[in-house]
This record gives structure tokens, sequence and C-alpha cells, in this order.
């Protein structure tokens, strides 16, 4: 099968024919299925003789690569080339087939003449070359009539692609006052033509803007300066246009551009300067020191660390004040570092000097990086509290010194020209409890109170020196140590539990005993022990001083029993070493123990009974406990039966309404002021609250309160005697009738009151006025013997016992 192009294709192919005789020597030559029994009878002859390798072989196929032009834009699809077969005749019973990439959608052959065609517009961009199989069969019965073989369509590249800059816009940035020449950036486009094939991928670059300041490298697209000592401070910034143009700059070539943003940086290139040659401040004379007096600023044109500064003061200013540098604004920060006095120097002349921090020294000889300024502070007078010379003032007082003795004397002074006079006072805070006073005109101090030199040793006081302005006030200082005196006696210095073993010997050393003294000698404590004249001579023990501030009780006998004594009280003396010297006399308690063997003691006190034979401790702690059960159930019962009463009101579930509670307490008559109090009789005009028995305290409230008026109060001081008490009675008896929440309804109550010619008659509440104590009870005498008592009560007969009235 052979090809056929157009163009250029036809023209190689001319070239091929003349190559075609070394071809058929080689291996390009195909071998088709119908030159096969050829073949395989001229390889018989291969064996006899080298000749044979020389033979022409017939040849079916002769493939080479097509080649079509990207992005065609005609209406008529795109001949590509031509597929032949020796075995077509050209009477129809050969057809092509095609296959591979874009066999359908792109590329089309005709199946009679073997034409190809491309239908839709290709990029090189997007695939440079398609991998296409062709093969020849028998139309008839789609047998192979060729073996199938492969071909490459190559896609022509045409110039269509601009560069473009992928990094792009660009920033950089070059010191100022470069040099000529100084690489700046490299900037870099690509194109996407085929570099391989003519000049539609070879750039060359350009700048559009950004002359005369900077140029670049046509080939390379290094960006240098194109001027020498550039300034920052006049301009810092440029911005360029770069210009990349394919087909080597040539007129139709496609081009692209970017922008390169180029920032001067700064170097250090300016020296500081003040912007004034001298400053004036005024600060008051009280300003406290560590203050801030002044803040001066020298100026850079310059920034970040090539813009820090430092301060120095060169004249009057050392000692009295300092300059540090604000490292935020980069001013001069002048401090105060000693008190300000007016009276004493009123002004300060001083030379301040900016430096610059980091000194590029390539430019060292643009001139100094330094500035001076002048500063004046003058210093104004504020009326000050007084002052004392000596802020703090030691005193020291005996411990025994007298109330009103004069210890020391403290002194201030008016700093001020007026010189005021000095008044002293105490901080009373520092003397609570008026140790001492203070001379308010000469500054003496004296004792106010007795001084106790173990309870405070130290006095720290506060003194206070006022002028005539109270505001106005000056604090001094005084410590006042108090010195000690031998006041205080010597004592045990723990509270001592010697113990005696029964089995110890004669000589034998029980208790190493010290002493401690609140009071402090200089040359330090000295006791001395001894046993008071009284037990010098005793039996059992005796006391050895053991020059050490200690002494020892040691036995002068064996052979002690705890049956005979459990306990032994030993007084000692002791003296100390002060002048005058003090002595009290200790107690020391000895116990009498049983020890073992080694000197331990096993038990002390008193020698317990023994149990008898047969009981155990166990059994006698169960025959208490016993008895303590016992004891508490009877106190129990005896409890709850004290405590038991018979309620006055039965319990709701049962009918209350025909009980009759009696009252049989009889009074002693009116000389008995122990059965009720008669003041209640005697002050009847007193607010009475009707809605309360006074005999039983009751549950609920009252809902139906009995009406007062002023009016229907009766006025018991007009009345006389007789009709007092009933007049009372009365109304206590209608306070209880109209009470709901006072039990039982139908009570029988009994005023058992007894006096002289008494006309109180009944005071029984069934006889009341209320409406259910007028009802008739003769009923209750038909219902027979069990209402016999019933009917006496309720009826109309009356029974006089006792004097009352039931």
């Amino acid at each position: 099968m052979r090809w056929c192009g157009s163009g250029s294709v036809w023209r190689a192919g001319a070239l091929l024919a003349l190559l075609l005789p070394l071809w058929e020597l080689g291996c390009w030559g195909l071998i088709s299925a119908s030159g096969a029994s050829g073949t395989q009878n001229r390889a018989q002859h291969t064996a006899g003789g080298p000749w044979e390798l020389l033979r022409r072989h017939k040849r079916s196929w002769v493939w080479n690569q097509f080649f079509v032009l990207e992005e065609y834009t005609g209406e008529e699809p795109l001949y590509v080339g031509k597929l032949h077969s020796d075995v077509d005749k050209g009477d129809g019973k050969v057809k092509y087939v095609l296959s591979g990439e874009g066999s359908t959608s792109i590329f089309t052959i005709d199946e009679n003449t073997g034409d190809i065609h491309a239908t839709k517009r290709l990029d090189r961009e997007e695939q440079a070359y398609y991998t296409l199989q062709a093969q020849a069969v028998d139309r008839l019965t789609n047998i192979p009539v060729e073996p199938r073989s492969e071909f490459v369509v190559k896609v022509q590249d045409i110039n269509d692609n601009e560069p473009k800059f992928l990094d792009g816009p660009y920033m950089a940035g070059v010191p100022e006052m470069s040099a000529l020449g100084t690489t700046v950036v490299q900037v870099a486009a690509t194109d996407a033509d085929d570099p391989t094939y003519g000049n539609s991928a070879r750039v060359v670059y350009s700048i559009i803007s950004g002359q005369p300041y900077f140029s670049v490298d046509p080939k390379t697209g290094v960006v240098r300066t194109a001027l020498p000592n550039m300034d920052r401070e006049v301009k810092d910034q440029y911005v360029l246009v770069i210009q990349a143009k394919d087909m080597v700059g040539q007129m139709g070539g496609l081009s692209g551009t970017t922008s390169v943003t180029v920032t001067l940086t700064d170097v250090n290139d300016n020296p500081p300067r003040f912007s004034r040659k001298n400053y004036q401040y005024m600060v008051l004379e009280s300003l406290p020191v560590a203050s801030v007096v002044a803040r001066v600023k020298a100026l850079d044109n310059d920034i970040g660390p090539n813009a820090e500064m430092e301060y120095r003061i060169m004249e009057d200013g050392p000692g009295v004040f300092n300059i540090t540098t604000d490292e935020d604004t980069q001013e001069g920060i002048i401090i105060l570092q000693k008190p300000l006095d007016f009276e004493t120097k009123n002004s300060f002349n001083l030379r301040i000097e900016a430096t610059n921090r980091n000194i590029d020294p390539a430019f060292v000889h643009l001139g100094s990086f330094s500035d001076t300024t002048s500063v004046k502070v003058t210093v104004e007078d504020v009326n000050e509290p007084p002052v004392f010379p000596t802020q703090l003032n030691k005193m020291v007082v005996s411990e025994d010194a007298r109330v009103g003795i004069s210890i020391g004397r403290v002194s201030a002074h008016d700093p001020d020209s007026s010189n005021s006079a000095i008044r002293y006072s105490i901080d009373r805070n520092t003397d609570l409890e008026r140790f001492f006073n203070v001379d308010a005109l000469s500054g003496v101090i004296s004792t106010a109170k007795p001084l106790d030199r173990e309870v405070n040793s130290v006095h720290n006081l506060t003194i206070l020196a006022m002028e005539n302005d109270p505001t106005q006030v000056g604090k001094g200082f005084a410590v006042i140590t108090v010195l000690d005196i031998n006041d205080n006696p010597p004592v045990f210095a723990i509270e001592y539990e010697t113990l005696l073993c029964e089995n110890a010997a004669p000589g034998q050393v029980i208790q190493t005993i010290s002493a401690v003294d609140k009071d402090e000698p200089p040359s330090g404590h000295r006791f001395y022990f001894a046993l008071p004249p009284s037990v010098a001579s005793n039996s059992n023990f005796t006391l050895r001083d053991n020059k050490d501030n200690t002494a020892s009780i040691v036995t002068k006998r064996g052979g002690f029993r705890r049956r005979e004594q459990v306990l032994y009280r030993l007084p000692v003396l002791i003296v100390d070493s002060g002048s005058p010297a003090l002595s009290s006399t200790n107690t020391l308690s000895v116990s009498v123990c049983d020890c073992d063997s080694d000197g331990v003691a096993q038990s002390c006190g008193a020698v317990a009974y023994t149990l008898p034979a047969g009981l155990s401790t166990g059994a006698l702690v169960a025959i208490l406990g016993c008895i303590i059960t016992l004891l508490v159930m009877v106190l129990l019962i005896v409890s709850m039966r004290r405590r038991k009463k018979e309620p006055l009101i039965l319990e709701e579930e049962r009918d209350v309404r025909e009980n009759i509670v009696r009252y049989d307490d009889e009074g002693g008559g009116e000389e008995d002021t122990e059965a009720f109090d008669m003041v209640a009789l005697r002050n009847l005009n007193v607010i009475r609250d009707p809605k309360v028995r006074r005999d039983v305290t009751p549950d609920t409230p009252t809902f139906f309160p009995y009406p007062r008026s002023s009016s229907s109060l009766p006025v018991y001081k007009t009345l006389p005697d007789n009709v007092v008490f009933r007049e009372f009675i009365w109304d206590r008896l209608k306070d209880a009738d109209v009470d709901p929440s006072a039990p039982p309804y139908d009570s029988l109550q009994t005023y058992a009151f007894e006096g002289n010619g008494s006309v109180a008659e009944s005071l029984s509440s069934l006889e009341s006025l209320s409406t259910d104590s007028e009802q008739n009870y003769d009923y209750l005498s038909n219902w027979g013997p069990r209402f016999k008592k019933l009917a006496d009560l309720y009826g109309d007969g009356k029974k006089i016992n006792n004097g009352n009235v039931l």
C-alpha cells in the first residue's frame, strides 16, 4: 500500500522514490498477504548463496508521516492524504478501514478511494500528533487483504500563541543609591508554540514603561538600574511595564506584557537633625523623681533601623537629669533623677546630642551623623512641706522608765523662704496604744504609759511635721528601742511529767530540769537551782545543780510503793543572775509507776483493786450495761406518765356536742391572790380581744369577731363594786359564746369565784344570751332515767351547790 499527500508531502515522496532501491535492500519493505507465497518460494533459495540477499522483495505498503496545519478555518474538510493498496485493482472489491485516535471524530477515510480528511479544526497545543491504523479488507467478506499498519498524523504548528509571564506581576526591591547596572529582578515569558519549528516560540524582551530609570536585557529578561544614586527620599517606588514578543521581535509577532513594581529600600544616608536649636521647659520643684521633664526629637528622613537614635546629655545635666530613647517614636525623654530645689538652683541648661545608632560606613563621607540642641529647664517654686534633716531618728528608753520622761527630740524645718513655724504630732496608726507623746512645739518625745520590753521591744513611730497649711505635712521616723531590766523571774522551761519507778535505786537521777526567763541580760542567762529550806531535808529526793542552767532530781532512797503514795510534789527554787536577782518556786510532780526490768513505766497511778475470783471483767461490763439499760427504761416510763394529760377536747371523730366539762376548782376568796391574777379584775378598762378564749388556746382563727365599738364598752370605774364583777364576767361570757373556735360548744363552764355578797348569779354558758342557750330542753325528762342528768342540767330546775348556780 502506498500513500500520497499534498504540497511538500509530494516533494518528499519524490525524494523517497529515488531512495527506493535502498529501502528495498533493508527492512523498510513490508510484505503483504498476497505476496506471501512468492516470498516463501524465494526464501527457499536463500541458503543457495549470498546473492539471494540482494534480490528485490515486492513491497505492498509504503508509510510515512502525514502533516496537517493547525487552526484550519476552511469550510470544506481538510485533505490530509491518500492510502492505496496494490491489491486494489480499481474494481471496488477492496475497502479501506481507518482506526485509532480521532478516527471517527476528527479523521475520516473514503473506503473506496482511501482519501483521508480532517473534519475538525486542530490545535497543536492541545495535541501535537495522532496515531492511526489503516487496513484493506475484502468488501464482501471483510477479510483483511493487507496486514494492519500504523501511521502518524502530525499537527503542523503556526504562530497562534502569544508569550505569557506566568509569574507576573513582579515585586522587587533594590537599595537606594545603588550603582548603575545593579540587578533588580529577572522576568521570564513562555510561548506555547512549537520551539522546534520556526520562530514562533523565540521571545525577546523590551521595556515599555520605566525608562530612563531601568532597563531589561532582551534575551535574558534581567531588569537592571539605568541611573545611579536613585534617592528613596525623592521617590521610593517605580512601576515598570516589560514586553515579551515572539518571532524574535519581528513584524507580525505576538507579544505579552507584565508589570514590575520596584521599591527602593532605605539605607542610612541621612543624618539626624533637630528642628530647633533651643528648647525651654518649666517644671515644679515638687516634681517626683523619675518623672518625665520634657521630650525632644531629632528628625531623620530614613526609616526603620536607619532612623534609630541615641541621645545623651553633654552639659549641666548629668546627675540631676537623664535622657532615654522612646523606641516607638525615637524621641529623647528627659527624666528627673534627683529632687529639685528651687532655693538651691532654679534653672538648668542642658546640651543634648542625637546620634544615629546604625551608621553605614559607605556613607560616612556624606558628613556627621549626629546633631545637638540646647534645652533650658526652669524650676518653679512651690510651697513645700517641712523637711526632717534626719529621716530616721534612733532612740532608747529603759523598760522601767517612769511616765512622762523625755526620750529624745526630733526636728524639722520649712524649706521655703517663709520659714514657717512647725508643729509636731505622732501618727497614731503607728502608736495605737499611745505609749508615747510628742511636744507639738519642741518635738520632744516622752513616755505616756509604762513600757514592757517583753511585750514590745521596738516601737516604730511616724512623726508628722505641719506648717500653718494643713496640707503640707512632712514625715519623719523614730525607732525607739526599749532596754531590758530584770523584771521577770525564771520558770520551768516546760511542764515536766516525772515518772518514778517503784524499783528505783537510791541516788538515781529521775529528771533533769531547766529554766527560761523572759528577760534578756546582755551577758546571757545564768540560773541557780535549789530546794526550798522547808523541803531540803526530805527523805525522798534531793536536787543537784549542774552549773549549766540545768539541775538533776535525785532519789534519796529506794522502795517507793504506789500503795503507799502515788504522787509526790517537789518544790524547786530557781534564781536568776539579774540585778536585783529574781526567783520563783516551781512544783515538780513525781508519779510512782510500775516499771519493767528496763525501767520503762508500765502503769502509773493508784493500784486497782483485784477482782473477785471467778468473775471476769467482761462479765462486770455486761452486768453494768444491763443495769444502765433498765434505768433508762424506767426513766422513760416515768417521764411519759408525767407528760401524759387528759385532753380538754375530745377527738374530732367523737360527738362533743353533749359533753359536760366540769371545773371543780374553788377559789380562796377575794384574799386569794394565787388562784388568779386580781389585776385583770381591777384593771378592767383595757383593750379586750373578744376573739380568743382565755382558758384554751384556739387552733383556728376566729372568723366571726365580736363587734366592738367605743359606745358598747362599759366604763367599769363608774359602776359599783358588785356590778363591776358581774359586767366583767358577763363580757367574758359573751366573748366565749360567740367565738366558734372555743370548744366545746355546749360545755358547762363554772366560774367558782367566791366573794362577799356576790350577785354574779349563774355563769353557765347554757344560760347565755345566744340563740342556742335559749332552746327548750324539757323534753329530755320524757326520755327516761338515762337522760335524767341531762334533764336536770338543761331543764328549768335549778340546783344550788356550794353557793354556785349550775
